[in-house]
């Protein structure tokens, strides 16, 4: 394929020159609520560029409902991948509607996924962007602009320097906020109304299914429950979860000591409700996983637990105290399908509850510390408007 890519190219005569107004850009990312949430500065600065253009973002189905809470993106395709005969039978018109959108541009965001690569092929966009990897040496073949993909850097720079690559000048580094939803969007939940009524904590234990090994022990999370109700006996603390999330959250909760300010909101939350639920807590404690970047999005204060990623990649934010140990192994999801401990998330293991609590107690006494890289000690082109990181063709 790729040479056949290279070949048509050729043959036809494409120009793939930037330098022009475009009307029509594509942005990717299949899977991760917190990539697409990442890449929001990517799309607002797009859209300052270009105001004319129509804004596609190409995702899978599930993530729908959450992007059209984002009303910069213009038109949103999807892939109904929740079975393989749904994906089978959903791929051919999802690649038509592409085709038929004559894309300009296509970002595709995704780093490893070979599948997100030929989508970007058949879209037959006129400028396919895409990161390089020496694994996928192919690319440089089916895209026409390829960016070093940087784990040291992050991610919501990583994605901007496409934008840069466009000649985008004023970049705009702050995610979206979800201002256009209300600050206590609870209508129609009495269960979050009253909760919200009150000072509280708000805890995920929950890691996506798709790095279940980011999860900070459940047995660790219990203790910091326990020591914290013991400690404040009047502090309300919710427990979030999707409802995929549900059994965890109701067996973490069962063996903690001190339930009476507890309260299980696992599966019990709309996608508003929940980013309304994260905005108004006092404190956000996690693991890095979506509902971290949506509290990084509403600039909500939090701790973040990392271990398989690296804080500097994806907790740089000013709210953010990044709970981190540094081992050998760390970041593995980059390099390994399945981690090299085989789950036995030791990164994890080693964050202790006496830490974590006390960090929780210097929050509340508003001595929160920051300890991420600033985003200005970054070099991002070489000074002549040459973006730095981009792979040249041969």
């Amino acid at each position: 394929m790729n040479g056949i890519v290279r070949l048509g190219g050729k043959l036809f005569g494409i120009n793939h020159n930037l330098n022009r107004d475009f009307k029509t850009i594509a942005i990717c990312k299949f899977k991760g609520i917190g990539s697409i949430i990442q890449a929001t500065p990517l799309i607002l600065t797009l859209k300052k560029k270009y105001p004319e253009a129509k804004i596609i973002f190409v995702t899978t189905k599930s993530h729908k409902k959450f992007l059209k809470l984002i009303p910069v993106v213009d038109e949103i395709i999807s892939l109904d991948d929740s079975s393989g005969t749904k994906l089978i039978t959903s791929f051919f018109p999802f690649i038509i509607k592409l085709i038929t959108r004559k894309i300009e541009v296509y970002i595709d965001l995704e780093i490893y996924s070979h599948f997100s690569t030929l989508v970007t092929t058949l879209s037959l966009a006129r400028n396919r962007f895409g990161y390089y990897l020496r694994s996928s040496q192919y690319r440089m073949g089916c895209n026409t602009h390829m960016l070093f993909y940087n784990i040291q850097h992050p991610i919501a720079q990583t994605y901007l320097q496409f934008a840069r690559l466009l000649g985008c000048t004023e970049i705009e580094n702050q995610l979206w906020n979800f201002n256009n939803i209300s600050e206590n969007d609870f209508s129609e939940n009495e269960l979050l109304k009253n909760f919200s009524l009150k000072s509280y904590l708000l805890i995920n234990p929950n890691a996506s299914d798709l790095r279940l090994e980011r999860r900070w022990p459940s047995e660790s999370f219990i203790k910091l429950i326990d020591r914290i109700s013991e400690r404040f006996p009047d502090l309300h603390i919710g427990i979030i979860g999707s409802a995929n999330e549900i059994e965890y959250v109701e067996q973490l909760i069962s063996k903690v000591s001190k339930k009476n300010n507890l309260l299980n909101l696992a599966g019990k939350t709309s996608l508003p409700e929940l980013i309304s639920l994260i905005r108004n807590a006092n404190l956000f404690v996690t693991n890095d996983t979506g509902p971290m970047h949506i509290a990084m999005a509403t600039n909500t204060a939090t701790i973040a637990l990392f271990g398989p990623c690296s804080p500097n990649q994806y907790g740089n934010h000013s709210k953010v105290k990044s709970i981190y140990r540094n081992v050998y192994c760390s970041p593995c999801v980059h390099e390994f399908e399945i981690p090299p401990c085989k789950g036995n998330n030791v990164c994890m293991q080693m964050i202790t509850v006496k830490e974590i609590y006390e960090v929780f107690e210097k929050s509340l006494d508003e001595k929160f510390l920051r300890d991420t890289i600033s985003t200005d000690t970054i070099i991002y082109t070489d000074g002549k408007n040459t973006v730095l990181g981009l792979v040249k063709r041969s």
